[in-house]
């Protein structure tokens, strides 16, 4: 087995869609690949197709690589093949249609072989016109919105919100919702893309078809009393490289936010992979067998057995840390020790 103690860059999957746009700049720049005029809406980081650019497994796909080394790639804390997570940044000019995922319960039941879908939005920016739906309006019943999903009227039964960088929104399963326009955000889920479409406003796909609705499937996982968990508190500690926040954690993922002004120490988790994803800067990282370069896009994989490795930032530099918690161990306790209050604690951490 090939010693994976060094973080691990992956490749990015660029995905186009019909209300995506034409510019990713800041973060990345626009594949060659895509033709002038094609709109880009998402840009998965950990697909299964992302391939590895650097170390020992340089060349194999993430797929593979979870399939061969399973724990020693993806951590004791997920025993499935599979990688556990999937990431993206989403880019929208356009609404998405409006949607819903199920549990896993309920992906078992109607998708036997899939997995549900509970996801996290960290808004990146938001233009003047940025907003998203999200939970059914008090008064809405079943009927009515059935009624308001076959007629393609939808979003007026929808709470409507206009969202600020750095907002954070959790969205557990049988939420309703949609992503508006003006908006690049970054998303963390379980590792499917397992999605009930229900209103699609009638518009053509990028094939020139209708795209297909699953209403009946749809109504059955959606929850009207499911709201969108928003307006979470801004956990952040000081640290001496910066700042560091925590954004929110369930059973399936954990998110934070690093803030790097100076040189900063870390090492893999032990139990669990992790996932930096570099939303602004750039630097290198240093290991034990030399240094490498990050810049803005960049995506590297943290083995559970890294050594001891240095951020060095050449300037303010954002990360996002994603990986599958030990809750209580990895949220709860360090922001206990920190002196943060238990009732702030207990409004990032959600069930699902």
């Amino acid at each position: 087995m090939p010693n994976l103690d060094s973080p691990l860059q992956l490749s990015p999957v660029f995905l186009p869609k019909i209300w995506g746009r034409e510019k990713l700049e800041p973060i990345f720049k626009r594949p060659a690949s895509f033709p002038p005029g094609e709109l880009i809406g998402e840009v998965w980081l950990t697909a299964s197709e992302s391939r590895f650019m650097n170390g020992p497994i340089a060349g194999m796909t993430l797929g593979e690589a979870s399939e061969q080394f399973g724990p020693q790639l993806n951590g004791e804390m997920w025993k499935d093949r599979r990688f556990p997570l999937l990431a993206k940044y989403i880019y929208t000019s356009d609404w998405l249609s409006v949607q819903v995922h199920p549990d896993d319960a309920q992906a078992a039941r109607f998708n036997p072989g899939e997995r549900g879908k509970c996801e996290l939005w960290y808004m990146v920016s938001s233009g003047r016109k940025g907003a998203y739906l999200a939970g059914v309006k008090p008064r809405v019943t079943a009927a009515k919105l059935r009624a308001s999903f076959e007629q393609g009227t939808s979003r007026s039964d929808l709470n409507l919100f206009h969202p600020r960088p750095g907002e954070a929104v959790f969205m557990p399963p049988g939420t309703v919702h949609a992503l508006g326009p003006g908006l690049v955000l970054f998303e963390v889920e379980e590792n499917s893309d397992l999605t009930y479409r229900l209103d699609d406003f009638g518009r053509k796909g990028l094939d020139g078809k209708p795209r297909p609705l699953h209403l009946e499937k749809g109504l059955a996982v959606a929850r009207l009393d499911a709201p969108a968990l928003r307006n979470l508190p801004v956990v952040s500690l000081k640290e001496p490289w910066g700042s560091h926040r925590f954004v929110t954690a369930c059973g399936y993922f954990a998110l934070e936010e690093l803030n790097l002004q100076k040189r900063a120490v870390f090492r893999g988790r032990g139990h669990a992979v992790e996932v930096l994803s570099v939303l602004a800067g750039e630097g290198r990282i240093e290991t034990p067998a030399g240094w490498l370069g990050f810049h803005c896009g960049d995506t590297w994989l943290i083995p559970p057995a890294a050594a001891e490795f240095r951020l060095v930032p050449r300037e303010k530099t954002q990360l996002l840390k994603f990986y599958v918690p030990d809750v209580d161990k990895d949220f709860r306790r360090p922001l206990l020790k920190r002196g943060v209050q238990t009732s702030t604690i207990e409004r990032i951490i959600f069930a699902e």
